[in-house]
C-alpha cells in the first residue's frame, strides 16, 4: 500500500476576522482618536438639521418684515420701470446693450441692499448653529487634496454603500413630505387665490407672499423633524465609525504610554533601588516594631533632626523578614506590637514623621528600648 500523503497548510486566522487584521471593532473610541478625528474635520454633524434651522429662521424673519420687503420691491420696480422711457429717449438709434446692462446693474444693487439684512441673519444663524452642533474648531485638513478621492473603485464603493442608500431614502422622504405639505397648504388657500384678480396689486403681492411664507415655514418645520432624525443617525454612525479594535487600543496605549511590559520592568527596577536604599537605612534605626511575622517598621528618633520619630523602613512578608535580619545583624531592638505595627505600616510613609496620635504609643516603645540600652 502506498503511504498516505499529508499536506500541512498554514494560514493566518486574523484574515477571517471581521473588519480586517485587527479584528472586529468592538471598543469605544479613545479620547485621542476622537481628538484626531476632530482635527481632521470628522464630526457628527447633520446638514439636514442645519438647513432646517436656517430655513425656519429665514422664513420667520421674512414673515415679520414681509410688508417692508414687498413695499421696497414694488417701489424699486416702479422707479426703474418709469426710467425706461427716459433711457429710450436718451439713446441714439435705440436701446444699446450697454444701456440695458447699466439699468439691470442698478436694479440688482438695489435688490441686494434690500435683501442684505436677511442674508446676513441667515449667515449668522448658520454660523451659530454650527458651533452649537459641533463646537468651535478651525481645520484645513478636509480641504487638502487626497489621491484616494480620485480612485474610481472607491467612488463606486461610495455610490453603492449603505450610506448612499440611506441618503437616497432620506431624499425620497424629504421630497414626499415637501410635496404633501405644499399640496395641503395650497389646497387650504385655494379659495383665497381665486380673488387675486379682484384686489389691488400691492395687496395681492402681500397675500401671495404670506401664503408662500406660511407654506415654507410648515415645510421647514417638517424638514426639522427629518433633520433631527438624521442628526441622531449621524451621531450613531459617527460613534460606530470611530470604534476601535482591541489591537488598535493596545497599539495606541503603547504609543502614548509606552510598552506596559517595559514600564513594568522600569517600576520593578525602581522598587528594587528603593528597597536597597531603605535596607541601607535600617542600621540607623532605634527600634523595629513587628506584627510579628507579617509586618516590620523601623523607627529612628533624633531630636536635632526632627520633632518626632521618623519611619525609615517598612515592609511586609519577605521584606519584613529582611528588615528583621538586618536589625539583628546590627543589634537593633525588635519589639512586637501588632496594633502599633499595623497603624504605622498603613498610615506613615517612608521618610515621614509619625502622626501625633501615635506619639504616646511610640514613646512608650522608645522608652523601653532606651532603658534596655541605658540611653
Amino acid at each position: 500500500m502506498e503511504k498516505e500523503k499529508r499536506f500541512l497548510l498554514t494560514y493566518d486566522l486574523q484574515r477571517f476576522a471581521k473588519d480586517g487584521p485587527g479584528g472586529e471593532k468592538t471598543e469605544p473610541a479613545t479620547a485621542k482618536r476622537l481628538t484626531d478625528a476632530r482635527n481632521e474635520g470628522k464630526v457628527a454633524k447633520s446638514r439636514e438639521m442645519s438647513s432646517a434651522i436656517e430655513l425656519i429662521a429665514l422664513f420667520l424673519v421674512l414673515k415679520v418684515f414681509m410688508s417692508f420687503v414687498s413695499e421696497n420691491f414694488f417701489q424699486t420696480f416702479s422707479v426703474f420701470y418709469n426710467k425706461i422711457p427716459d433711457v429710450v429717449e436718451e439713446s441714439v438709434g435705440g436701446i444699446s446693450l450697454r444701456t440695458i446692462s447699466i439699468l439691470f446693474h442698478e436694479v440688482l444693487i438695489t435688490m441686494l441692499k434690500i435683501m442684505l439684512p436677511f442674508l446676513a441673519i441667515g449667515l449668522i444663524v448658520s454660523f451659530v448653529f454650527g458651533i452649537v452642533q459641533v463646537g468651535w474648531k478651525i481645520t484645513t485638513k478636509p480641504l487638502e487634496p487626497k489621491l484616494s478621492k480620485f480612485n474610481p473603485i472607491n467612488g463606486f464603493k461610495r455610490i453603492f454603500s449603505k450610506d448612499s442608500v440611506f441618503e437616497l431614502v432620506k431624499s425620497i422622504v424629504k421630497i414626499g413630505l415637501i410635496v404633501v405639505v405644499a399640496y395641503q397648504c395650497i389646497k387650504g388657500n385655494r379659495n383665497v387665490l381665486f380673488v387675486l384678480y379682484d384686489i389691488p396689486l400691492m395687496q395681492a403681492i402681500i397675500l401671495c407672499g404670506n401664503i408662500i411664507l406660511d407654506t415654507g415655514l410648515k415645510i421647514s418645520l417638517v424638514y426639522l423633524i427629518v433633520g433631527f432624525a438624521d442628526w441622531i443617525y449621524q451621531k450613531h454612525k459617527f460613534k460606530e465609525d470611530m470604534k476601535m479594535t482591541k489591537q488598535e487600543v493596545k497599539d495606541e496605549y503603547k504609543n502614548n504610554e509606552g510598552d506596559p511590559q517595559i514600564k513594568g520592568r522600569q517600576r520593578q527596577r525602581m522598587r528594587e533601588v528603593s528597597q536597597r536604599r531603605m535596607m541601607q537605612d535600617v542600621p540607623k534605626a532605634d527600634v523595629v516594631i513587628t506584627n510579628p511575622t507579617h509586618l516590620a517598621v523601623a523607627l529612628k528618633y533624633d531630636a536635632n533632626e526632627a520633632k518626632a520619630p521618623v519611619v525609615i523602613a517598612k515592609g511586609e512578608d519577605y521584606l519584613a523578614q529582611k528588615i528583621k535580619e538586618k536589625a539583628r545583624e546590627f543589634d537593633i531592638e525588635i519589639v512586637e506590637n501588632k496594633p502599633l505595627a499595623r497603624m504605622l505600616y498603613a498610615n506613615v510613609d517612608i521618610g515621614s514623621e509619625i502622626p501625633p496620635e501615635l506619639y504616646q504609643a511610640v514613646a512608650e516603645v522608645l522608652a523601653m528600648v532606651y532603658n534596655l540600652k541605658n540611653k
